[in-house]
């Protein structure tokens, strides 16, 4: 059984060293960059990663072209803010050398957000299939908050895939910008509610579900600002939502 890890890029270069050199339990690493300005194809080609190009298509079609133009069937599919623990690269070993029982496979999702591991707020154990067979998954998802489908049975694995998100809530906001945009242009285009009483009500109720229901209050103040952050997430939202729709006005 051989592996390649699909990586999509731009500009990564803080990021790239850090998921390659973690990917030791891979046969090829592939990278596939929409235009990098910074030195991320530099840095993976020096690390022996390989490096082809492709203009933006989108997230989800983005990592399908990956998986596509890797060497190897079995994908493992990596942001370029993530990396393997050694846990869960001892996981992998392990399949490798007794072969595969499912036709992809789950795994807990740590997040590490300015600076602190974050375990509650909703944000663990966020499972993703990041590792699965192309010739039965292919990534779906239009806008954001893209997804591995299987076709066949998915197994779980227990070591966590690292993630390490925002240093600062000025980066947290740039990315916020982006997201946002997205996520409004997928509310309008599947005709979903964008009524006042939802851009009013949703984000006090997000805050208090993050903070309060799934335990946020555990994660210090790290936890505080996830919780208002995802409140304004969800007004942000809302917001450019109504803004892109005919005869709204926020």
């Amino acid at each position: 059984m051989k592996i390649s890890a699909a990586i999509i890029t731009f500009n990564e270069e803080r990021n790239i060293a850090r998921v390659i050199e973690s990917l030791r339990c891979c046969d090829e690493i592939l990278v596939l960059d929409s235009g990098s300005n910074d030195r991320t194809v530099e840095i993976a080609r020096k690390l022996g990663a390989r490096v082809e190009e492709a203009s933006w298509h989108g997230y989800a079609a983005q990592k399908n072209i990956a998986a596509e133009l890797a060497t190897h069937d079995w994908i493992l599919s990596l942001d370029a803010d993530e990396s393997v623990s050694e846990a869960l690269e001892a996981e992998i070993w392990h399949i490798k050398k007794f072969g595969p029982e499912y036709a992809g496979y789950t795994m807990p999702r740590l997040a590490q957000y300015l600076g602190r591991w974050i375990l509650h707020s909703g944000w663990y154990p966020d499972r993703k299939i990041r590792f699965f067979d192309r010739r039965k998954a292919r990534w779906i998802g239009e806008f954001v908050h893209e997804s591995v489908k299987v076709d066949g049975p998915v197994g779980h694995l227990e070591s966590n895939l690292l993630h390490f998100t925002c240093n600062s809530l000025s980066e947290h906001l740039r990315t916020m910008d982006t997201y946002t945009t997205l996520a409004a242009q997928e509310l309008v285009t599947r005709g979903k509610s964008l009524s006042f009483a939802r851009l009013l009500l949703d984000p006090p109720w997000t805050f208090f579900r993050t903070y309060v229901l799934k335990r946020g209050f555990l994660d210090g103040i790290e936890g505080l600002t996830i919780a208002y952050m995802a409140g304004l997430y969800n007004f942000v939202k809302y917001a450019k939502a109504r803004s892109m729709s005919p005869g709204r006005k926020v």
